[in-house]
């Protein structure tokens, strides 16, 4: 059984097509990446996927079920975590969790002993008491993920879980992440860290302009990048015009100067080297160190999506 199956799924906002017939499968426990620049249609899947949104057409299955039909029954095997929290200010780190377990169903013994077992695990219980909307926005994020794991979801959805805050508390939600996939728990990840995606996932999706344009393993992704595999070359002198006789005597589609000493050069690894040691050889420079580079999941991304990352911006749809 597919813990998600989607097909032929799109959403329309008046004439506008979000996301126009997708079809996608995500594998029982594994964490599954669904990336895409600023409003290519993220949001507008993940809300349908997790029943806030009626699609305009096609299906949605959740460990077997249909969305349409039994909703409810899907929503108390899924756990959600927004990109913004949506626990309750005023209230303590406690209550909030104690409050989200009581609306799961979840006894008053089994609630509490749950929620200080996530206060644990979190490193929360010193702020147990404490407001919510005292806490550090490290602190707000790892408790709403918290609340989404109190009944133990077999599923959950997690919209850029380490956005905007602090380098210990995103790694050790990576941590809980990659410990949660170990115990079987479906993941369905949104984010714009191409690194994490790139650390986490088992398959990746790209969506652009309301269309998937690829599905894969990360290996399978950099694989269809492979005329874009590099060599970072360590010289013993500045480069000087050695950058633009490379382009123009090896035939070079992309020669980078990483320093006056240094360059990257797409050469996929079938090409033979021997023209290049003989290109340096002929003008005297002896290479001090040669390092294969694979593409990066950012060049992936550009790739596949024709858009910098880096100059993202704007909202989402």
């Amino acid at each position: 059984m597919k813990a998600i199956k989607v097909q032929a799924l799109s959403k329309k906002y008046g004439e506008k097509e979000a996301v126009k017939g997708i079809d996608f499968m995500v594998e029982d426990g594994e964490i599954f990446g669904f990336l895409g620049p600023n409003g290519a249609g993220k949001t507008s899947t993940i809300n349908m996927l997790i029943g806030l949104l009626k699609s305009t057409s096609g299906t949605i299955e959740i460990l077997g079920r249909n969305l349409e039909t039994q909703k409810e029954a899907i929503q108390a095997e899924i756990g959600v975590v927004p990109d913004e929290s949506n626990l309750y200010p005023e209230m303590s780190g406690l209550d909030n969790l104690t409050f989200c377990g009581s609306l799961y169903g979840m006894r008053k013994h089994d609630r509490e002993k749950r929620a200080l077992e996530l206060l644990k695990i979190f490193q929360l219980e010193d702020v147990k008491d404490k407001a919510f909307k005292a806490y550090s926005r490290g602190m707000k994020r790892k408790l709403t993920i918290a609340a989404a794991m109190m009944h133990q979801p077999k599923i959950l959805f997690l919209d850029e879980p380490t956005s905007g805050i602090d380098v210990a508390s995103a790694r050790q939600i990576r941590k809980m992440i990659e410990d949660l996939h170990q115990k079987g728990t479906t993941i369905f990840l949104t984010t714009h860290y191409l690194e994490e995606a790139e650390r986490l996932c088992q398959r990746i999706a790209f969506i652009v302009d309301g269309n998937i344009v690829k599905t894969g393993s990360v290996e399978t992704l950099k694989a269809s990048l492979h005329d874009q595999s590099g060599l970072l070359l360590k010289l013993d002198q500045n480069m000087e015009n050695l950058k633009q006789a490379l382009q123009e005597e090896l035939k070079l589609t992309k020669v980078e100067e990483i320093n006056e000493r240094s360059l990257k050069i797409v050469w996929p690894p079938e090409q033979e080297l021997t023209p290049l040691f003989t290109f340096f050889r002929q003008k005297e420079v002896h290479i001090l160190e040669a390092k294969r580079m694979e593409p990066t999941m950012e060049e992936v991304f550009v790739a596949i999506t024709g858009i910098e990352h880096s100059e993202e911006k704007g909202g989402e749809a």
